[in-house]
């Protein structure tokens, strides 16, 4: 999916500024600040990446437990955003996270640390690098750790439970849904190519935009027309009052639907931390890709997918 990454890379860096850090500063005079490393002159270009991916940090003084207690902790989490989003690979990042994290776990201050950073930028629902598969290691680093008693750990373990569910490659969880009708359907058996679960709240402003995205979009137009997506939106919650009211907000060609009895909360088949939370799924119900809330890398997914280029794009007649 590198053409869908590299779109997702851009959207991320024009949002990396908009992510703060509430964590209590130092005083001016006592804060440490976070050096990056730099590209040797020697290495080629396709030797960036690969070099700053192992050495990114290298300049933070890991041992040093007074660092972290005094870091700039908004230029430190804005180097976190960039390095998750361009230096870490997404199509198998746990190497490579499991290895910062291991850096990390050499002293308690250094590894709360980090874990905040990854908090902020890997698990925060509106963090634009959100990534369930970034953050595992992460997790599995912080309940291995001897730094941390089982209470501590408690937090973590949940997460790690809620992350392991519907993970990329796997088969989603499959549910039961009412439509406004009553008719009642299960997510295994829509039977289309893909399958687009989007859960969604009534009145949600950001739901708004991507249900609009969604109808606009010839890709994702074409394809239902073709049979071969199928979108499938969902209210997860209990108030069927403002759900009904907001029907009329969704094309008839999309199956609408609700949660009957919160099973995807109660028994913990969903992570539902963040409305919208978007999956795109195979026919058999892999999930090809989650957390998405842009419409245009919906689109490029699709796109790649179906071996659509700019050059072969078939035009409607």
């Amino acid at each position: 999916m590198k053409t869908a990454k590299i779109l997702f890379i851009v959207l991320v860096i024009a949002s990396i500024a908009g992510i703060s850090c509430k964590s209590k500063k130092p005083k001016a005079d006592e804060i440490r600040h976070f050096q990056p490393v730099m590209i040797p002159t020697t290495l080629q270009e396709d030797q960036f990446r690969p070099y700053m991916e192992e050495h990114y940090w290298d300049n933070v003084p890991f041992d040093d437990a007074e660092f972290f207690l005094h870091a700039d902790t908004t230029s430190m989490l804005r180097a976190f955003v960039q390095y998750a989003a361009q230096m870490v690979p997404w199509d198998n990042p746990a190497p490579t996270m499991s290895a910062l994290m291991k850096r990390a776990s050499v002293n308690k201050p250094a590894l709360e640390f980090f874990a905040m950073l990854a908090d902020k930028s890997l698990y925060y629902s509106e963090s634009p690098v959100r990534s369930d598969e970034l953050y595992i290691p992460v997790l599995e680093a912080l309940i291995a750790s001897p730094f941390l008693d089982q209470y501590e750990k408690m937090p973590y373990e949940y997460r790690l439970h809620m992350a392991q569910q519907n993970r990329i490659g796997s088969v989603a969880n499959d549910f039961t849904y009412t439509t406004a009708s009553g008719r009642t359907g299960t997510l295994h058996k829509i039977p289309s190519k893909y399958t687009l679960l989007y859960l969604n709240n009534p009145g949600c402003p950001m739901c708004g935009t991507i249900t609009e995205g969604l109808t606009k979009s010839e890709l994702v137009t074409r394809l239902m027309k073709e049979r071969k997506l199928t979108i499938l939106a969902i209210y997860p919650d209990e108030d069927l009052t403002a759900w009904r009211e907001h029907l009329k907000d969704f094309p008839a060609t999309w199956i609408v639907g609700y949660d009957a009895g919160t099973h995807m909360s109660n028994d913990e088949l969903y992570d539902l931390r963040a409305i919208p939370s978007i999956y795109l799924l195979d026919k058999e119900k892999k999930v090809l890709a989650k957390d998405l809330y842009h419409v245009p890398h919906i689109e490029a997914i699709l796109a790649q997918e179906e071996g659509i280029t700019p050059e072969n794009t078939p035009v409607e007649q």
